[in-house]
């Protein structure tokens, strides 16, 4: 018996599809009864931890689930690493990979923002820089939009400045050092930098929904979002469809290459499966070069196999590509829980003008104070 979470009926069909070749192709060697279980990747973690024995013996997930897996002994270190380090982005290992052991086996590499834009409202050089963008946006009375609700986009003013967030030992809290005053950039000066976004008449604080509903009547003529939103975003802006990646923002003074986190989507292998070589047989075949690139052709799903990566396909494909020039100023999504709701009310606090200058430190103060706190 064999299970696979999957986010929705796309890649639930795709799985199956691999499945049946496999099936195809060791049916000499084994019978196999496979039963398919619809769940997001989202869910996956908390799922499978809620019973191990009877869960899928094959399951997707996001990498940011990794640590909690590994530490509940939901997965162990695959036999075939090096096999994975030679077929697989840099990257991709190394958010499969924990104290030097590979757990898993990297499936997609799509997961990260990046800039949608209008190629008759922005130049080549406006989408290098957000003023850039403001500036000719507000010129033709348009918007430039972003989720500020989301701690997820919002990390991107954060990313490149020295300050930090991320997990502590434990697994669950998280260090924060959004509130330093030492540095060449300060906490306060990504708030400062912030609430200058916020009143600029070229920006909007919004997201996906009101982002294609924008460029469908002319208002919005740019928004950061993911490549789950491309096809929405190309049938909307036509023959001026454009991606690239983040553009640099001013922040102390200075031109910073706004960050974002990177992310993958993955195949692990329950070690409570009761037919682990089989199941693991799967999992590398769900992962194989040639099932990724069917899944770009498919579903449009970016690969996190290098030599997928590499065809004319992926590489003319101008969300995956804008994607993967943006993973270059990216970092891994490793944090705790608490970290989602203070900076999604910061964000909104922020994009509503709720606070002027004097008030900044103490903001971020308490900001830090919510992401850190235990328990």
């Amino acid at each position: 018996k064999y299970g696979m979470t999957s986010l929705n009926t796309a890649p639930l069909r795709a799985a199956l599809d691999a499945q049946k070749k496999m099936l195809e192709e060791y049916k000499s060697e084994a019978k196999f009864k496979i039963e398919i279980v619809e769940s997001p990747e989202s869910e996956c973690r908390a799922n499978l931890l809620a019973d191990l024995e009877g869960g899928p013996d094959v399951f997707s997930f996001v990498d940011d689930h990794l640590m909690a897996m590994v530490a509940a002994g939901a997965i162990e270190p695959i036999e075939d690493a090096e096999k994975v380090k030679s077929d697989c982005l840099e990257k991709a290992v190394e958010a499969s990979t924990i104290n030097g052991n590979i757990y898993c086996y990297p499936m997609t590499a799509d997961n990260g923002c990046f800039m949608y834009y209008d190629k008759s409202v922005f130049s080549d050089e406006d989408i290098k820089t957000l003023d850039g963008m403001l500036a000719a946006a507000a010129t033709k009375e348009k918007k430039v939009t972003m989720d500020w609700t989301s701690g997820w986009y919002l990390y991107s003013f954060f990313g490149n400045t020295g300050l930090d967030v991320g997990l502590n030992d434990d697994g669950i809290s998280n260090y924060c050092t959004f509130n330093s005053t030492e540095g060449a950039i300060k906490g306060v000066d990504v708030a400062n930098a912030l609430m200058a976004i916020a009143g600029n008449p070229g920006f909007m604080d919004a997201g996906d929904d009101a982002m294609i509903e924008g460029m469908k009547n002319g208002t919005v003529a740019a928004g950061v979002s993911g490549i789950w939103l491309a096809d929405k975003v190309e049938k909307a802006l036509g023959k001026n469809y454009g991606a690239a990646p983040l553009p640099t923002y001013t922040c102390a003074g200075k031109q910073v290459q706004m960050g974002s986190y990177v992310g993958y989507k993955m195949i692990g292998v329950n070690s409570h499966s009761p037919n682990k070589e089989w199941a693991t047989k799967l999992a590398e075949y769900i992962t194989s070069e040639k099932n990724q690139l069917l899944r770009f052709e498919q579903r449009g799903q970016g690969p996190a196999n290098i030599n997928a990566s590499e065809t004319d396909g992926v590489k003319n494909d101008l969300a995956i590509k804008a994607l993967i020039e943006q993973s270059d100023f990216g970092s891994l999504q490793r944090i705790g829980g608490k970290y989602w709701e203070p900076v999604a009310d910061f964000g909104t606090d922020m994009a509503g003008g709720k606070y002027n200058e004097n008030q900044l430190q103490d903001v971020m103060d308490e900001l830090v104070t919510k992401i850190t706190q235990i328990g």
